[in-house]
């Protein structure tokens, strides 16, 4: 993902591709506590797949397995035709799956800046000597780093704080950062668990630009986890729906919404037009 492009403006046709991800049966137990059973669904490349469901349904597990935080005891992960069901956090980085948190995980006695450029790890060249001793490999490959961390500061509009220590910022501004870090790494495929959790009808607002121009600028494949059910609807292109760790339900806003099984399990009267 290069950041060259200003924000704001439309980048190449976005046009959904084939497969890059398939989760086949997969199942996962912390003792005799089941958190998902036998699920299956995959992720095509440059689409926004979203996964919903009550809280404790398996959601943010179904995350850390697909990016290696959680190993299942049964299933497969085919990830660009490549079977990866003993993938790690680190393989799952290298890979190309970056995530953010429900929580956020930011260095709070850091700066924007500096939290950002923490993204970078993964993408610098040099050996530890050399960054050290700050020798002239390791220094231009510093400043190139930072030229996309601005970049990265310049896209999400956030210029003004880029040197504030990320414990001062509003809890928005935090959420903001924290995908700034995650888009540092480059990834392919981007892990959003609850983005706009907390925020309020502006910030979500700013938070939902950002992940469609990410997804239509960047071509960046984006697998989402929220409840705000409005968002869901407006931003997915295919809605999976986990309820106590079993599918119910997987397909596009429209067949959801009519979905039986969800409209019962989740989204009740939400279907009838009250908030969810």
């Amino acid at each position: 993902m290069e950041m060259t492009q200003p924000p704001g403006q439309p980048g190449t046709e976005r046009r959904i591709g084939d497969v890059i991800l398939d989760l086949k049966n997969i199942s996962l137990s912390f003792g005799g506590v089941k958190a998902l059973t036998d699920i299956s669904f995959d992720v095509k490349q440059h689409e926004i797949r979203a996964i919903i469901g009550p809280n404790g349904a398996g959601k943010s597990s179904m995350l850390n397995v697909i990016n290696g935080v959680y190993r299942p005891q049964q299933g497969e992960i085919v990830l660009r035709g490549v079977h990866r069901t003993n993938m790690d956090c680190y393989g799952a980085a290298k890979a190309g799956i970056a995530r953010t948190f429900q929580n956020i995980a930011l260095f709070k006695g850091m700066t924007v800046l500096d939290n950002i450029m923490t993204g970078r790890n993964l993408k610098m060249k040099t050996n530890f000597l050399q960054q050290a001793f700050y020798l002239g490999a390791a220094r231009r490959e510093e400043i190139a780093h930072r030229e996309q961390a601005e970049a990265i500061i310049d896209f999400l509009e956030i210029q003004a704080i880029r040197k504030t220590p990320v414990g001062r910022l509003p809890y928005g501004l935090q959420k903001r950062v924290e995908l700034g870090r995650a888009l540092a790494a480059e990834p392919e495929i981007l892990l959003l668990d609850e983005p706009m959790a907390g925020m309020n009808v502006e910030e979500k607002q700013d938070m939902c630009r950002f992940i469609l121009d990410v997804n239509d600028q960047f071509g960046t494949t984006i697998v989402l986890i929220e409840h705000d059910m409005g968002v869901v609807m407006d931003i997915s292109d295919r809605v999976v729906v986990l309820d106590y760790g079993k599918k119910i339900g997987d397909g596009t806003p429209d067949e959801v919404r009519t979905n039986e099984n969800v409209i019962k399990a989740y989204l009740g009267q939400a279907h009838e037009g009250s908030a969810a």
